[in-house]
């Protein structure tokens, strides 16, 4: 006798582990690795840092260092 998830044996105990389950691969795409969505996002995060230090300089007449040391 067989149900949709256990499987009861001759003696009637129920096994619930006789089933196993689907095996699948979990496609990620191609946004993990490097990849070239990768470089991009990196350069992109890369242009807005240095954008800001320009501008934290501008703003408050010290480097980073500078600010850190107010701090």
């Amino acid at each position: 006798m067989r149900t949709n998830t256990a499987i009861i044996d001759d003696q009637g105990k129920l096994n619930n582990f006789a089933i196993e389950p689907k095996v699948y691969v979990d496609e990620q795409g191609d946004r993990t690795g490097f990849t070239s969505y990768a470089e991009l996002l990196n350069g992109r995060l890369a242009m807005i840092g240095f954008i800001s230090l320009i501008a934290l300089e501008v703003f408050t007449g010290h480097g980073i260092f500078g600010v850190l040391a107010n701090l």
